[in-house]
């Protein structure tokens, strides 16, 4: 079997990926991260039993979602890298099954032998590892089971992939808990299972929602303790005069290690793509050489990152194919890896993003000031709940818009720039993600001091807008799907399903989403979403908001 993917909105020809990604992995790199998944499944097959006799390794529950989160789109391309993570792998299963054979031993119980994913030996070389991985990915399990049940498959392991981000991110910040692993390994061991019947998976699927509801909520937990809420703050969006570094991705500690690591150095930190929010948390907006944000979403970086004077750090997922004019002064760390980019590893030393720095021109003056404003996290929001409250009484404001989620490169995007433009003005926008970036620099103006647009974050702070929508819902005594609040949802990746199952779960109808539906939905599934939860795909803008508004 050849490579095949389909689990991001860029599934060419809208059904899938074959010869190599429109994100850039090639052929080797895809088969590679399928037999990471099936690795890791065996590694939950062990721990998900070791569990249910008491007994958990937090080494692996970590590297569970660590190697769900290296296979999301964008994040790892080094076919090395990968095989140095299917040999961790190997090892983690074997400390798992030890684990579990200890614990049932100590019980009295029969020892099982799991067969499968349990009982796979990674090859010793990547062209071996290529020919196993061919018997394990996405068509294998289309022969083998049929399009629904595999579909409803990938459903569910592409919103484990999502919440494994969010989870691994908690963990880089010391924020663990272990009933979120537990939820891993039982899904994980589900989905490895030779027998799958739609009713359990469709339960499935919502559990997963479920579970990214907590590892969001670990999330938060992790970053509002380590660097305080956030709080509306104005960000430059203009260059400052000055050596510089540009900070992508989504980890708030790699950019907090990079501040302190550059203190006195007079080099200007710029975040971009989805680290905009991070100058809402005041344990980092408190660096003062933290200057501002530069350019705009992710798919725009290969146009913008060829202008920037200074060096660049990755710190998730997110890159791009590097181009030849800016490849020697980009860097990776963490999970995220392209093959001949210098990668900083696991003791954070960003000496060499340092140097390139200050071997690059610099911005050379200072631009026109401009700024845009961020940081309305749910403690913020609340904080004003009871007059936006007054304000929907009264009349002043009709309804609420959460326009969030992931940007992209399809033309049809330009529906959620047109969606803000054409809002009445009694109208509030909540949006988070970098879908945002489609109409963040609008002059939308405030509705009696109450900002029309406020950005809530990251597309982790889905579980913000939760929180916003569930506090309204008790002050008003509205059911939430009662709530003058319409959702729509721009997906790119498996974070943003993630966030789609947890909303689900919730039991919340009527969401919108778009550009496109995902090319791992069935029409049945699809037919199943629009029945239990009235999913709609969405239209034009015009048409959207006659049948939001009237």
């Amino acid at each position: 079997m050849s490579m095949f993917c389909y689990q991001c909105e860029q599934a060419a020809k809208g059904t899938g990926c074959t010869v190599k990604g429109v994100c850039g992995k090639d052929e080797t790199t895809a088969i590679l991260q399928d037999l990471l998944i099936e690795a890791t499944k065996g590694l939950a097959i062990y721990a998900h039993r070791a569990r249910q006799l008491g007994a958990t390794d937090p080494e692996a529950n970590a590297f569970t979602a660590e190697a769900l989160f290296t296979t999301i789109t964008n994040v790892d391309f080094d076919p090395e890298r990968l095989q140095g993570l299917l040999d961790r792998a190997a090892r983690m299963r074997d400390r798992a099954r030890n684990l579990y054979e200890d614990a049932a031993n100590k019980a009295g119980k029969p020892v099982e032998q799991p067969a499968g994913p349990a009982a796979w030996q990674p090859a010793a070389d990547i062209e071996g590892l290529v020919e196993q991985g061919r018997k394990v990915g996405i068509l294998f399990r289309h022969e083998k089971w049929g399009d629904d049940i595999a579909d409803l498959h990938d459903l569910i392991l592409f919103g484990l992939k999502g919440a494994a981000a969010y989870a691994d991110h908690a963990h880089v910040l010391g924020y663990d808990d272990d009933k979120l692993y537990a939820e891993f390994h039982r899904l994980l061991d589900l989905l490895s299972r030779d027998e799958q019947q739609a009713d359990t998976l469709l339960a499935a699927a919502l559990d997963t929602g479920k579970l990214n509801l907590g590892a969001m909520e670990l999330l938060d937990k992790a970053n509002t303790t380590t660097y305080a809420n956030p709080e509306p703050t104005k960000v430059r969006i203009t260059p400052v005069k000055g050596k510089c570094i540009l900070v992508s991705g989504h980890d708030l500690r790699d950019l907090e290690l990079l501040l302190k690591q550059t203190e006195g150095k007079d080099i200007n930190i710029y975040t971009h793509g989805e680290m905009l929010p991070c100058h809402g948390y005041p344990g980092l907006k408190k660096h003062r050489h933290l200057v501002g944000h530069y350019g705009t979403a992710w798919q725009n970086q290969q146009k913008e990152f060829p202008d920037f004077p200074g060096a660049i750090l990755m710190t998730t997922n997110c890159i791009q194919k590097p181009r030849d004019s800016y490849k020697d002064r980009i860097f990776t760390t963490g999970l995220v890896a392209w093959p001949g980019v210098t990668h900083v590893g696991p003791d954070k030393d960003f000496t060499p993003v340092i140097e390139a720095a200050l071997a690059a021109p610099g911005f050379a003056e200072d631009g026109e000031e401009k700024h845009i404003t961020v940081g309305f996290g749910h403690t913020a929001v609340m904080a004003v709940a009871p007059k936006v409250i007054q304000l929907v009484l009264a009349g002043r404001i009709r309804r609420f818009f959460l326009i969030g989620g992931c940007d992209g490169s399809k033309p049809d995007r330009n529906y959620y720039t047109e969606l803000a433009q054409k809002l009445p003005q009694d109208c509030v926008i909540l949006t988070l993600g970098c879908g945002k970036f489609k109409f963040n620099r609008l002059e939308l103006g405030e509705i009696d001091g109450i900002p029309r647009l406020l950005d809530m974050g990251q597309c982790n702070d889905a579980y913000s807008a939760i929180q916003v929508a569930l506090g309204l819902s008790d002050a008003t005594g509205l059911a939430v799907n009662d709530l003058p609040l319409s959702i729509i949802l721009s997906w790119y990746e498996q974070k943003a399903v993630a966030v789609l199952l947890t909303l689900l779960a919730l039991g919340i109808r009527n969401i919108r989403i778009g550009p496109t539906l995902p090319a791992f939905l069935t029409p049945n599934l699809v037919n199943i979403l629009v029945d239990k939860f009235n999913l709609m795909p969405i239209r034009t803008a015009d048409e959207d908001l006659k049948a939001i508004l009237g």
